[in-house]
């Protein structure tokens, strides 16, 4: 596994909390929320590129 993938994952989680955070101290609870929507949209997307990396590297490994 990647530790950059790592990095880059909890970089988005911390930026995303601070950021609910200082949304929601003043008032703005919608745009917190979708905040922490969007970092866990851009998350998945992260990771479902590499899930797919994975499959294209099984797929040519066993030559399906």
């Amino acid at each position: 596994m990647d530790v950059d993938l790592v990095f880059k994952v909890a970089a988005i989680g911390l930026l995303a909390a601070v950021i609910n955070i200082l949304l929601q101290r003043s008032g703005r609870d919608e745009q917190a929320l979708m905040t922490t929507i969007a970092a866990l949209v851009v998350v998945l997307m992260m990771l479902v590129q590499k899930i797919s990396e994975l499959f294209g590297l099984i797929k040519s490994l066993f030559r399906l």
